[in-house]
């Protein structure tokens, strides 16, 4: 299966639902909003969008209480970023604006199902994920989004949170600090990979004529990786529902704890981008 385009209002999308249900390309009014992917790639490169589920970011030793999950990043010995994006997902309904992806997965301690939909709409284009527990234990669940957004020169980025985390070499957390948040350009934000508590949901980033709002609620509003590597021209701003091994690290619980789901409970949330390009050159100029 060939990537699914999607348009409306705007936006155009294409999903690619064998590769972990990402996203290999987005725009508004013909402008890059993501790191289009190379043809032929399989995301976790640094463009397009892939989903982190059952957990975000990494989990130390891939412990997670008394199960052991694979290790997929052994220089620093963590499992990293979930199952979903090694496996594919199924189109369960389809529309020139509107496509809903469903993915069942059993593996380790986990059996979960998940449902996606990604609509282009008047309010911009939003991705909504329910994550049900569909095994026969409680067990502790997170998500995040973890898209490569184009990073031209002249980019700002702004956000509010409460809490900063600095981290040890392998980007794992070790200490809090009292924040505001961001607002800046490129000296605010080059160079991290860092971790914010007690985000209020909403993020900017401003590019030259066009600013692109994210705004996450439910289980996604509440944390926030910013990722943005020297030595290539993107920008990742990720919601996500815990703190990276926050599972180890319970100090950490009260900035973002992982979900601990009954069977047959969910966790959901809703992440929503909004473009203006209202000062968007003509075509051809």
């Amino acid at each position: 299966m060939g990537p699914i385009a999607l348009e409306g209002h705007g936006w155009q999308a294409w999903l690619v639902p064998e590769d972990g249900g990402g996203i290999t390309a987005l725009r508004f009014q013909g402008r890059e909003i993501l790191v289009p992917a190379p043809e032929g790639a399989r995301l976790g490169g640094p463009f397009g969008a892939f989903w982190m589920i059952p957990w975000a970011n990494r989990l130390d030793g891939g412990r997670l209480g008394d199960h052991r999950l694979p290790i997929n990043r052994a220089a620093e010995g963590t499992a990293i970023h979930g199952l979903s994006r090694d496996r594919p997902w199924q189109v369960a309904e389809a529309a020139p604006d509107r496509v809903l992806l469903v993915q069942a997965v059993a593996a380790g301690p986990y059996r979960y199902g998940v449902r996606l939909l990604h609509q282009a709409g008047a309010g911009g284009f939003s991705l909504e994920l329910t994550l049900t527990n569909t095994g026969e234990a409680p067990l502790a669940f997170g998500a995040g989004w973890h898209p490569w957004f184009v990073r031209p020169a002249g980019t700002r980025l702004a956000f509010g949170a409460a809490t900063r985390f600095t981290h040890d070499s392998r980007c794992l957390p070790v200490a809090t600090e009292t924040t505001a948040g961001l607002d800046g350009d490129e000296a605010a934000f080059l160079g991290l990979d860092t971790h914010f508590g007690g985000w209020d949901g909403a993020a900017r980033i401003d590019w030259p004529g066009l600013s692109l709002g994210i705004a996450a609620t439910g289980a996604l509003g509440t944390n926030l990786q910013v990722y943005a590597p020297r030595d290539r021209a993107v920008l990742c701003v990720e919601p996500s529902s815990h703190v990276p091994d926050v599972a180890n690290r319970p100090g950490f619980a009260a900035q973002g704890a992982m979900r601990v789901l009954a069977p047959g409970e969910n966790l959901a949330g809703r992440i929503t981008l909004s473009a203006n390009g209202s000062h968007l050159p003509p075509a051809g100029a």
